[in-house]
């Protein structure tokens, strides 16, 4: 196993398992919580994740598919491609991305993070990964929430392109467009200078 990156909750590693390429998301212990709080975390995180892997894929969502789940592991198939927010991943397809989220949010699937940072070009798809903040819910509010972030994250153009990829493959979009612009006229989430 080799160690690709190491963030706040986990560290990822790469490997092979029966000739397929996997990656292992391990949830590490943290020293400033009591040890069977911090246990209970990370196991409870753990199955948590596990389970929206397991639901994107019976949706057809392109993610990782979900190999298998420790005490605080998981271990699912690694995806080689580019993230969006690196260079070099040529033109984007923001209707493709939109088509993906509204598969997810069709399974009640809301991913907490969805930004360039987390969705990854291979090829000519386009694939969703870290679900550490992901929920199984019907909360219209988290799903809105979801297009707020891509939203704040790229162009009006690209996203009127999302938008337009979303609506086509949602079951049903008006109520969540119309909390994200909802949502927008909240003070916390207005654009403020100084001057």
């Amino acid at each position: 196993m080799r160690l690709i990156n190491s963030g706040a909750e986990a560290k990822i590693y790469s490997g092979m398992l029966f000739g397929t390429e996997i990656i292992v998301k391990e949830r590490r212990a943290k020293p400033y919580r009591i040890a069977q709080l911090d246990s209970e975390l990370r196991e409870a995180r753990t199955k948590s994740e596990a389970r929206v892997l397991y639901e994107v894929g019976v949706a057809g969502v392109n993610a990782p598919r979900l190999l298998g789940v420790g005490k605080f592991s998981i271990y699912a198939t690694r995806i080689k491609g580019k993230l969006l927010i690196d260079d070099g991943v040529g033109r984007i397809d923001f209707g493709k991305i939109g088509m993906q989220l509204a598969l997810m949010h069709n399974a009640n699937v809301a991913h907490g993070d969805f930004t360039p940072a987390n969705i990854m070009k291979s090829g000519k798809e386009y694939f969703i990964i870290d679900f550490g903040l992901s929920e199984i819910t019907s909360s219209v509010e988290e799903k809105a929430i979801d297009l707020l972030l891509l939203k704040r994250s790229i162009g009006p153009g690209q996203y009127a392109r999302f938008a337009k990829g979303y609506a086509r493959i949602s079951k049903d979009p008006k109520p969540v467009i119309a909390r994200l612009e909802e949502i927008e006229k909240r003070g916390r989430y207005q654009v403020r200078t100084l001057a």
